[in-house]
């Protein structure tokens, strides 16, 4: 069997700027568009549909803030192949041909919704594959992407609050315009998860939220989306180490139906970068260990 790995060239990348001005890392987990061949071959969908879980074009929009001196790490392997932003082990049996570890997550909420961290679904509970799957495809694609971006992630994150003090993580992310229900109100142009509260420093939050709305967007906080896996495990405000969710409304640069940009793209582009500078603003003192650990 092919290493999944092998597919990708490579499997995700950080692009770093010529110089660090501030210790923010951002984060895009789920732009990835690349899909291997013998995924494709198992899968009962096409790529299009396929592609309804990508985070599309989000690794694009943040992209200016490289050249104010944040780096950004994004995957290029696509979310509903393997979902970085999950446990590594968050796994329904009833996908696999083989026993799982005795470790793995087999009842998380996640997992029955089918989206773990090999993921049984797409869009409206669209079910990816018609068969099976052998566990050890499953568990090599955890080995040899899941893991390898999570260390490179960490490391990273690592390295920038060694050199700072503290570090902030942005995980970008985008949502659907809708949930699909004819009652439902539409969604807020930004939704902020910082898993209410325990994620990073008020200030941060804080800062993110007034900004986007100085902007004039509509912003909700951690509903319906509190921050992930990525978000929860990598945030540690009593250590100087802060993460926030930052999910986008696709409305806003992308036509849904079609997967193409429109022409609000380039505006919500600058005003990511905007928001980047009025992150990387906010004074190390209010960032690091001691500060946390007051509040």
């Amino acid at each position: 069997m092919t290493e999944p790995r092998q597919e990708f060239d490579p499997a995700f990348e950080i692009i770093e700027p010529a110089a660090y001005t501030a210790s923010v890392l951002f984060n895009s987990p789920h732009s990835g568009a690349t899909y291997p061949r013998a995924f494709l071959e198992q899968s009962r969908l096409d790529v299009a549909t396929l592609r309804r879980s990508e985070d599309s074009f989000v690794d694009d929009l943040v992209g200016g803030v490289v050249r104010h001196g944040y780096p950004l790490m994004r995957a290029h392997f696509p979310r509903c192949f393997v979902d970085v932003n999950r446990e590594p082990y968050e796994l329904d049996p009833r996908m696999f041909d083989g026993r799982l570890p005795s470790f793995a997550n087999t009842r998380s909420m996640r997992v029955a919704g089918g989206l773990g961290t090999v993921a049984r679904v797409v869009g409206d509970a669209q079910e990816i594959y018609d068969r099976r799957i052998p566990v050890d495809d499953a568990l090599q694609r955890i080995e040899t992407l899941y893991k390898p971006y999570h260390r490179a992630l960490r490391r990273l994150f690592t390295k920038m609050h060694r050199d700072f003090g503290a570090a902030i993580l942005v995980d970008c992310h985008s949502m659907p315009s809708s949930a699909g229900h004819k009652d439902e109100r539409p969604r807020p142009e930004f939704v902020l998860g910082d898993r209410y509260g325990t994620s990073c420093v008020g200030t941060l939050a804080e800062t993110v939220e007034s900004t986007l709305r100085s902007l004039g967007y509509t912003v909700s906080r951690n509903k319906p989306y509190a921050g992930g896996f990525i978000t929860e495990h990598y945030g540690n405000p009593s250590a100087g180490l802060h993460a926030i969710q930052l999910e986008i409304n696709r409305a806003l640069y992308m036509d849904e139906r079609r997967h193409e940009r429109v022409a609000g793209f380039d505006r919500l582009a600058a005003d990511l970068e905007t928001l980047a500078l009025r992150i990387g603003e906010i004074p190390l003192e209010e960032l690091r260990p001691y500060r946390a650990a007051a509040e």
